[in-house]
């Protein structure tokens, strides 16, 4: 193992200057990273004490990842990277060979990643996923072990401990799989602990509970850091901010300081993309175009019960709930891809409208194979567009979604997340929809490209007289948009009503519960 090193935070670390400065946990100054000759990192530096969350945030391609594979050792074999200090727990990790690393990580710097159900292994129990960096860095026997496991799930917060351990990453919710995963990070014990976009598919009050485990991990005395393009998380859980754009340092200092007053405008953009307040309502009387009444679905169980409300047209019907609170099976019913077992859906004049889909992820939603341009001429054919009108109309509809036409000769890897969701867009529009049913659209994206998207669809509806149903489980995000708003919990409408009214008096416990995860909560409600 290489030799210790010690040494100061290249920047200043909180407090009084009277305070005592503890030796930081991790330190990184002068961290540069090229691939294929192009520099994606350049001189950043940042250091985080014992017992403080530092995070790292940006958009997409800011160099948030490249960092955090620096921070582990685990950067590419094509890069190429230098640094003037990477110091981990007073190791000098920068010098250190495969061997050491190996050493190193999980012992004394471990990783959160941002999907538990791709991190953890679909064949192992929890509880073996959780013990294998005790059995890699530690000397206890297995039932030491078997110990030592139920109190890190313990300590985690995960309910019924000893059962949990005997299940498989299937059989756990999505924040009980982003629990176990810190278990298992912190069963060694490490001094630093990286959460990489650690809630960023989590519905809202399990993100909230799943911020506050990771702040009381730093407030023990754990270094974290977080990386995120959330604001609103990093408002929740950060000592300090250190803002990356285009692999450089723009800004950095404590958290309440570069959230109220940023000084460059790209933080200025971040912190406002992530503020958002209600929608006012379009004016004067909307028609009906949809009554649904006392619809119901079970599959291996029931998944929606007596649900039943109004579509109005050209407003936008907002659809919330945790995961597994029918909200998809509900979209899917009005799409008519699925059949409700009991209920009726009664469209105006007793015609089904042009409905439309845009998935929560384009990625998987495109074949990969076929051109931008081709998917988008399939669904023109599909809706009775001649031939020799489908390249004009391909152009027209990329325009309209603010995409440059010549994006149409490129697959759907070779665009950015928020374009991809621009052109899936543009897809559900070419069979001139009058219903666009959203599932989760924004939910992956950027904090600044989602603010983009949700303008654009607002923009849209307003042009094309578009009725929209959005689900989602971000309710800042519903809140943006909606002009009514469906609360869902397993499977039952519990809450209904027009979106400001709801989110300014909300009569439900759970939609008061969904209010108080949501931070900042929307302007206008009362909690």
């Amino acid at each position: 193992m290489s030799a210790a090193v010690s040494g100061n935070s290249a920047l200043p670390l909180p407090g009084p200057e009277s305070r005592p400065v503890p030796e930081p946990a991790l330190l990184v100054e002068g961290l540069r990273i090229g691939i294929d000759g192009r520099v994606l990192v350049d001189d950043v530096a940042f250091a985080v004490a014992p017992g403080e969350c530092v995070a790292l945030v940006g958009e997409s391609g800011a160099g948030k990842s490249l960092t955090v594979r620096a921070l582990l050792g685990l950067l590419p074999e094509r890069a190429e990277a230098s640094a003037d200090a990477l110091v981990v727990d007073g190791v000098d990790a920068w010098r250190a060979s495969e061997r050491e690393w190996r050493g190193l990580r999980g012992a004394r710097i471990a990783l959160v990643s941002q999907d538990a159900l791709v991190s953890l292994d679909p064949l192992r129990r929890i509880g073996a996923e959780v013990a294998e960096p005790l059995e890699i860095h530690g000397s206890l026997n297995r039932s030491a072990r078997a110990d030592r496991v139920r109190e890190l799930l313990v300590d985690v917060a995960m309910p019924d401990p000893e059962r949990r351990a005997r299940q498989r990453s299937h059989e756990l919710s999505g924040g009980l799989r982003q629990r176990a995963l810190i278990a298992s990070a912190l069963a060694a014990d490490p001094a630093v602990l990286i959460a990489d976009e650690p809630t960023t598919a989590l519905d809202a009050t399990v993100q909230a509970r799943v911020l506050a485990l990771l702040r009381r991990i730093a407030d023990d005395g754990t270094a974290v850091v977080f990386v995120s393009h959330d604001m609103a998380a990093v408002r929740r859980i950060a000592d300090r901010v250190v803002v990356l754009r285009d692999g450089h340092v723009v800004e950095h200092g404590p958290a309440a300081q570069v959230l109220a007053a940023p000084r460059e405008q790209y933080t200025r953009e971040l912190v406002r993309a992530s503020t958002r307040t209600p929608r006012i309502p379009p004016a004067g009387g909307a028609p009906v175009i949809a009554t649904v009444t006392g619809i119901g679905k079970s599959f291996d169980r029931p998944v929606l019960r007596d649900a039943s409300f109004t579509l109005r047209g050209g407003r936008t019907l907002g659809v919330v709930g945790e995961s597994g609170s029918g909200k998809t099976t509900l979209a899917r019913i009005l799409l008519g891809v699925e059949r409700a077992d009991r209920g009726t859906v009664a469209w105006a004049d007793g015609v089904r409208p042009r409905v439309q889909l845009v998935h929560q992820n384009p990625l998987g939603a495109f074949d990969p194979r076929w051109t931008i341009g081709r998917s988008l001429r399939e669904a023109l054919a599909a809706g009775g567009v001649p031939r020799g009108l489908r390249a004009a109309r391909v152009a027209a509809l990329l325009g309209e979604v603010g995409l440059d036409p010549a994006l149409a000769g490129r697959r759907p890897a070779a665009l950015s997340g928020g374009q991809r969701q621009r052109a899936a867009i543009a897809r559900a529009l070419a069979a001139d929809p009058e219903v666009l049913v959203l599932d989760e659209p924004v939910s992956a994206l950027d904090a600044t490209v989602r603010a983009r998207i949700l303008s654009l669809l607002e923009r849209l509806q307003r042009e094309r007289g578009l009725t929209m149903l959005l689900v989602s489980h971000d309710l800042g995000v519903i809140a943006s948009v909606a002009d009514d708003l469906l609360v869902m919990q397993d499977g039952e409408i519990v809450e209904q009503g027009p979106a400001a009214q709801v989110l300014d008096a909300p009569k439900h416990p759970f939609t008061r519960e969904l209010l108080a995860a949501s931070d900042p909560p929307p302007s206008g409600s009362s909690l």
